[in-house]
This record gives C-alpha cells, structure tokens and sequence, in this order.
C-alpha cells in the first residue's frame, strides 16, 4: 500500500482522515502563499483556480521529495462579494472581516490535489456557502477575546466544528468543504488506490 502524504500542516485536516481510518504522514508545504495568490489573481484566475493552484503546488512541492507516495494538497479560499478573504494577522483584521461578513452569504472553496509519481492524478474543488447571522458588537467582541490568536489560523476567522457556529443561521453545501477537505471525494479516490477498502 502506498504511502499517503498530507501536505498542510492543517490540524483540523489531518484529524479529519485520521477519524475516518486513513492511515497518513503529515509534511507541511513551504510554499509563499500570498505571492502566489498574488500572482494568480493578477492574471485574472478565478477564486477556484486560486484555490486548485495552491492546492497542486503544495502537493508538488512535497511529491519533488516523496516520489513514490501519494501526497495530497489542499487550500481553502472564501469569497464574499466577488473578494478572496485571506487569514486574519490581527485582532483588528479578524473585527474587521467579521464585521463585513456580518449578515452577509459568503463562498468557501475547499481544493484537494493528489500527485502521484509526480504527476496530478486527482483533483476535486468541494463549495459551500454560509450566512452569517446580524450578531451583536457585543457578542463580536466577546468572542474575539476568548478565541484571539487561534482566529488567524482559518480563512473565516471562525471554526464551524467549534464556536464559530454561533456566528451562523445557514449553511448550504458540503460540511467537510467548510472545516477544508472534500472528504468524501478524497476517500472515494484512496479506496481506488488501496488505502482505504472498498
């Protein structure tokens, strides 16, 4: 059986397979996230695309040392009003982020990549749209302070799978695209490869 590779360094990810049963090694891509977005959005590419790009090069990037394993990537983008939201560096960005989510829809776009032998043999791009709830100034500042730090590691400023679903009244689409995999679409993939049964 092959060797399957998780090229993110994503907690939440990586819980995810392993609670399903898949047995994987765990080697976070170093790759300039936001150069490349950067990049990619300056030759016009769509929010997908950004999504899928740094997906497979996080995924390349793992595979150039791991040839002969599965390496799977992902990346998350969200979209609010035709904008790509990026993490929160701050506590003033997350306030800020939420404010303008705040009683808004908006799109997450969860990108998975598996290389193989080098080569990209799978790709998925999983959606799911959220609306937020019209909360409070008061509740916002609550949970910014007893959530801090941890918001900047998510997209959203938020983990559904945690508190942050407070923060919603809906949520349409894929669950597993929102906390950042497709997970039904990888494990129907890894049953063709072995690594989960059939």
């Amino acid at each position: 059986m092959k060797q399957l590779i998780l090229a993110s360094g994503s907690q939440i990810r990586a819980e995810m397979l392993r609670n399903a049963g898949v047995s994987l090694d765990v080697m976070p891509a170093r790759v300039d996230e936001g150069a490349i977005k950067a990049a990619l959005l300056s030759d016009g590419a769509s929010a997908r695309d950004v999504a899928d790009s740094l997906a497979e090069m996080k995924a390349r990037r793992v595979a150039m040392k791991y040839p002969l394993a599965l390496v799977l990537g992902a990346d998350q983008v969200l979209v609010h009003k035709g904008e790509i939201y990026d993490k929160p560096d701050t506590i003033d960005a997350a306030r800020q982020q939420l404010k303008e989510l705040r009683g808004q829809t908006h799109e997450l776009l969860s990108a998975a990549v598996i290389m193989e032998d080098g080569t990209p043999v799978w790709r998925h791009v999983g959606r799911a749209q959220l609306m937020m709830r019209p909360f409070s100034d008061r509740f916002l500042e609550s949970y910014l302070e007893k959530h801090g730090e941890d918001l900047f590691t998510t997209v959203g400023a938020y983990k559904l799978e945690a508190e942050g679903s407070q923060l919603f009244t809906r949520v349409q689409g894929d669950y597993f695209s929102v906390l950042g995999l497709p997970m039904l679409e990888i494990l129907g993939f890894l049953r063709t490869r072995g690594i989960c049964l059939e």
